[in-house]
């Protein structure tokens, strides 16, 4: 009744604010009711994002960097073609009725983690390997460490090491990181979530050799990072692992498929220690950084 009452609400929020938006803006009777259900979706996220205790706001209060975190989020549920049309509902709402965008100004386009991991495939270590061979040194090493630690692409570019950024708090089993040894470090992945990976001490060797006297203002796909170490991420890495695993292999299933390796390389290892295959899944979800262990089972295929 509760889940029921709060949806009512939100669905209010969103009629409130597509009425602001009809007529001047939107002409097409079909576009008012798709952009209102997505700004629904939208309130509803804001509602239980406050549930959880972090703040959130009504959809009229709705920042940029919150509707970014929204997507990353819902990425991960839903295929481009929705994810976009509710940043383009977002987007007109920012513009037109709240004023949190300026006249032309985007929101970055999110690609969908869900329509992402369905059109990839894993590699063999080996093949991961004999694709790095054909890369130059900061790109090789990063695909080593998206390989050995199950990044995204633009999580490389956001590497620090745990001590001086610490993760951000979320439920995590003790078998987290079970069966590897190495250094912690943390990354900003989907939602703005701020978790722990785990690298082998050789990479974390060879990555701290790479640390930069002064973070590096990097932008990758409309957003911008700070990055501490000269190695390889985002959209350019991507890049360059598609042309070197032609190059090696003879074909490409994109870099993300580095991380479908690590998913499964993870799952084997843990349910061959005794995990069964529920507990095996939290545990990988939870070290991917999604926030729905659905998708990881999507990395398992």
């Amino acid at each position: 009744m509760a889940k029921m009452h709060g949806w009512v609400k939100a669905a209010t929020q969103a009629r409130s604010v597509m009425q602001q938006l009809q007529g001047a803006t939107v002409q097409s009777v079909r576009s008012v009711g798709n952009y209102e259900a997505a700004l629904t979706h939208v309130a509803q996220w804001l509602k239980d994002e406050y549930r959880a205790g972090r703040e959130a706001g009504t959809l009229l209060e709705l920042t940029p960097q919150q509707a970014v975190a929204y997507l990353e989020q819902r990425g991960e549920a839903v295929g481009q073609k929705t994810l976009d049309q509710e940043r383009q509902a977002i987007q007109l709402m920012q513009t037109h009725v709240t004023g949190q965008l300026a006249q032309g100004e985007r929101l970055p386009v999110v690609r969908s983690e869900l329509e992402q991991a369905e059109a990839s495939r894993s590699y063999t270590p080996d093949q991961v390997a004999a694709v790095a061979d054909r890369q130059h040194e900061p790109n090789a090493l990063a695909t080593q460490i998206a390989h050995a630690a199950g990044l995204r692409a633009h999580e490389l570019l956001t590497l620090r090491p745990a001590h001086e950024r610490p993760a951000d708090e979320r439920p995590a089993r003790e078998e987290k990181f079970q069966g590897r040894e190495g250094e912690r470090y943390t990354v900003i992945g989907k939602g703005g979530l701020c978790r722990e990976v785990q690298l082998p001490r050789d990479l974390a060797t060879r990555l701290e050799a790479t640390r930069l006297p002064e973070p590096q203002a990097v932008t990758d796909r409309g957003v911008h990072y700070q990055q501490h170490y000269a190695i390889g991420g985002g959209q350019r890495w991507s890049n360059s692992w598609s042309q070197a695993s032609n190059a090696a292999l003879g074909w490409s299933n994109g870099a993300h498929g580095v991380r479908h390796s690590y998913a499964q390389e993870r799952m084997g290892e843990l349910q061959r220690g005794g995990l069964a295959y529920r507990d095996a899944l939290q545990v990988v979800s939870q070290e991917m950084g999604h926030f729905r262990p659905e998708i990881t089972e999507v990395y398992l295929r």
